[in-house]
């Protein structure tokens, strides 16, 4: 296990708060990642993905960059656009 993995570890045990934050974080991280390469491997570039959505290459980046908030129909507009179907699963 790494460093920063210890260090993360062991700051989760002493601070819920940190752990709550921690987690919500990485999860929108996740999500941007995976919408990036969700586009990627449809051999978009970011502005191609925003002319068929209608929307600004800007607007691209943030969704990737900064997924938290995202609007469920954002989401299933994006999927669209890439020739997929939006799956939600409460796990």
């Amino acid at each position: 296990m790494s460093d920063i993995r210890r260090y993360i570890k062991k700051r989760k045990i002493r601070d819920p708060e940190f752990a709550h934050e921690f987690d919500i974080g990485y999860e929108e991280f996740k999500l941007g990642v995976m919408l990036r390469q969700a586009r990627e491997e449809a051999g978009l570039t970011q502005a191609q993905l925003a002319k068929k959505m209608a929307t600004k290459k800007s607007a691209i980046s943030r969704i990737e960059n900064h997924a938290e908030d995202i609007r469920l129909s954002t989401l299933g507009k994006f999927a669209g656009a890439l020739g997929k179907s939006l799956k939600l699963r409460v796990g």
